[in-house]
């Protein structure tokens, strides 16, 4: 493997970026989905966990490493700008602001719970992926998909809502809010794996790459070791 970035692994970073930073931008709307209540951001979030698992298969764990901390780095400018654009004055003849606000604000809270539940499961949803395949000889890929999903996701549940919303959320509402998340995003990849199967066969006919991470750091900051 050397430092080049293909056009499937390009493609795939850029489509990894947007989803995270839809999701975020998603979250402030609360949806009832057959009774159950989630956030609109389980439309788009589990995607990015896909497409790890995609990268972590293909190119192995120090690509996956890269795009998630590019992935991090994006959603973070975005949390930039649009604070920006909220304490800029409004034109005069613009009542659209307390409607802005509302919408793109979030408390400093809920956004260091993002930011680290994100990182915590994404990392371990690389790390299941990377040595399960070592351990499996490659083989068995819906098996690890499932079991890095749920990792990753239980991983970022367990993180995001108690340090959110401890304290303000009942400790009973809390567990339900965990349960439920993990719950229908790994359903989510579960429905869909179909086609992540037929994408990372694709990946690999195309890219010709099948990355085996035996002799590989597992230190989530050596984000310039690529190969």
């Amino acid at each position: 493997m050397n430092r080049t970035v293909s056009l499937p692994f390009l493609v795939m970073g850029i489509v990894f970026c947007v989803c995270l930073i839809c999701s975020n931008l998603l979250e402030v709307k609360m949806v009832s989905l057959g009774g159950i209540t989630a956030t609109a951001g389980l439309i788009v979030f589990p995607i990015s966990y896909i497409i790890n698992d995609c990268i972590a298969e293909v190119w192995g764990y120090r690509k996956a490493r890269l795009i998630i901390w590019m992935g991090f780095l994006m959603n973070l400018l975005a949390v930039i700008f649009i604070q920006l654009a909220i304490v800029l004055p409004a034109a005069p003849f613009w009542e659209g602001q307390d409607a802005f606000v509302a919408t793109f604000s979030s408390t400093q809270r809920i956004l260091l719970a993002s930011f680290i539940a994100f990182l915590a499961g994404s990392f371990l949803n690389a790390y299941v992926m990377s040595r399960m395949k070592i351990s499996s000889g490659g083989k068995h890929f819906s098996l690890r998909a499932i079991a890095s999903t749920v990792v990753g996701e239980s991983a970022d549940s367990l993180l995001f809502f108690p340090i959110a919303f401890g304290g303000v959320v009942p400790v009973k509402e809390l567990a339900v809010l965990i349960v439920t998340q993990a719950c229908l995003k790994t359903a989510y990849e579960i429905i869909i794996l179909p086609v992540t199967v037929r994408v990372v066969r694709l990946v690999k006919r195309i890219d010709g790459s099948d990355v085996y991470d035996r002799q590989v750091s597992y230190n989530i900051f050596k984000i310039k070791d690529l190969q």
